[in-house]
């Protein structure tokens, strides 16, 4: 059973050597996360390339994530490196502090002051450590612990139900925006944001530094949680980041919201990924717990399209493993993926040609014993849009373009396939995308498959033709 979910994998120390590398690509690796908060614009221009000169040696097409920074959201340093709260102990978040102790710290983001009040709840070290805030003076942040612990330096600072002003993009970002265009990174994940303006804003900078990536909207924010479907209009996929979503919003609110996301970005044609601690405990085990085993299930479930793995691949001790455990999970689980996506919502408005073909594919699908779709593409938008409906057959994307194959490299249950063809006879380019399929093992003589393609050939979103075709019998002329 071929998988249909994909795997992002974070590289770091432990993953960028070119045997390991190759050894996650052969686990089912399908994108590449590179973290933009560590290494320099050079060195990670570098490492996509060894990415991709690794992938083509294997024969194999994945995709490059830059994920940027964001905003630190942090305190400072400690004269020690570390203090002890305890519940009741009276505490001050300081922008004017140099370094910590164990009466103060200091603050790298500043402004701090100005987005807090009597009241307000701050949550540190990913809400380890809960802070109520008393009053405010000037620079300084005066709060009583309510949940204390040990505290170190350059903890991420959250206020619970979001409020924090700090701008999505900093200097930092708006450069390595320059690094991700120079890289051709095909996706492009930005931190925080809290409005599809700001995707906008992302966008308009990377389209000025020639980058045509696709713009990935980390979910992290409480403030983003009913600007979704804004964000949503103005990016080309969401990521469901629960790590700080979840001190902001509380832990127990996000399974629903996981839920909501997903059902969201598919409804609206965009991408989703679902990230963080998927796979935690096997940053130093072999193999994973069975509430994580169940978290990735019902991530694939809810129908993600990536489940991401983050510190397990970056600088754990089992990142081969740890991939080849979550490629087992996503296949188990999509043995029972029909009914729980609901995949039959009936006819719906279709907002274009492609669209249309894209519901008629999944009909016939659905109604008929298909064996694989084949989709040619200049873009990748006929494989997401069919993706997107949620067939269970395979759908191979076939395009002599590497960005494209690179893209769809995220897209559910869709495969790259290089696919040239200098024909504009389209019952002979027919025959080259069945024989394709059958090369590759995919069909046999007697199967059925759908063939979509645009008329006239070699024009992006041009798809307005599909073809129910039984191998071996629909052969032109010149085809033989």
């Amino acid at each position: 059973m071929q998988r249909r979910t994909k795997i992002v994998a974070t590289l770091g120390p432990v993953s960028t050597n070119p045997e390991v590398l190759a050894k996650l690509m052969t686990a089912g690796c399908d994108v590449f996360r590179l973290n933009f908060s560590h290494g320099s614009g050079e060195k990670l221009i570098e490492l996509a390339n060894q990415v991709r000169e690794i992938a083509d040696s294997l024969g194999r097409t994945v995709g490059i994530l830059a994920d940027l920074q964001g905003p630190k959201i942090r305190i400072g340093k400690f004269t020690d490196g570390k203090i002890a709260l305890k519940t009741g102990d009276k505490f001050i978040l300081d922008a004017k502090c140099e370094l910590g102790n164990q009466e103060r710290v200091g603050l790298d983001y500043k402004e701090l002051p100005n987005d807090v009040g009597p009241g307000s709840i701050l949550l540190l070290d990913d809400g380890r450590i809960v802070l109520h805030v008393d009053q405010v003076r000037g620079s300084e942040v005066y709060t009583t612990v309510e949940a204390g612990g040990p505290l170190s330096n350059n903890k991420g600072i959250n206020r619970r139900g979001g409020g924090l002003t700090a701008p999505p993009l900093t200097e930092k970002d708006m450069l390595d925006i320059r690094v991700a265009a120079a890289m051709k990174a095909d996706y492009l994940a930005v931190s925080f944001p809290r409005s599809g303006s700001d995707m906008q804003f992302a966008r308009e900078l990377l389209r000025v530094a020639g980058g045509q990536s696709r713009l990935v909207a980390k979910i992290e924010r409480a403030e983003a949680i009913p600007a979704l479907d804004d964000i949503l209009k103005a990016s080309d996929g969401i990521m469901v980041a629960r790590g700080d979503l979840a001190v902001e919003v509380g832990d127990a609110a996000v399974p629903g919201l996981q839920k909501k996301m997903i059902r969201a970005a598919r409804e609206r044609n965009r991408l989703v990924i679902t990230a963080t601690q998927m796979m935690e405990s096997m940053i130093s085990s072999p193999v994973p717990t069975r509430a994580e085993v169940s978290d990735v299930a019902n991530a694939v479930l809810d129908g993600t399209d990536a489940v991401m793995l983050s510190a397990e691949t970056a600088v754990g001790e089992y990142p081969v493993e740890t991939v080849a455990s979550m490629a087992r999970v996503c296949v188990e689980a999509e043995k029972e993926q029909g009914p729980a996506l609901e995949r039959r919502r009936g006819l719906q408005h279709a907002a274009n040609t492609e669209e249309a073909i894209a519901q008629a594919v999944v009909f016939a699908c659905e109604t008929l014993d298909i064996k694989a779709v084949a989709s040619l593409t200049q873009s990748g938008m006929t494989p997401l849009l069919i993706s997107r409906k949620g067939p269970e057959v395979p759908v191979y994307a076939l395009t002599p373009l590497t960005e494209t194959r690179r893209r769809v490299s995220l897209f559910r249950g869709v495969y790259p396939v290089m696919f040239e063809h200098a024909s504009d006879d389209p019952e002979v380019v027919l025959d080259a995308a069945e024989d394709e399929l059958q090369k590759r093992g995919a069909v046999k003589i007697g199967d059925y498959i759908i063939i979509t393609i645009g008329e006239p050939f070699h024009k992006a979103g041009g798809t307005n033709t599909m073809k129910i075709i039984r191998v071996g019998e629909h052969r032109s002329p010149a085809g033989g």
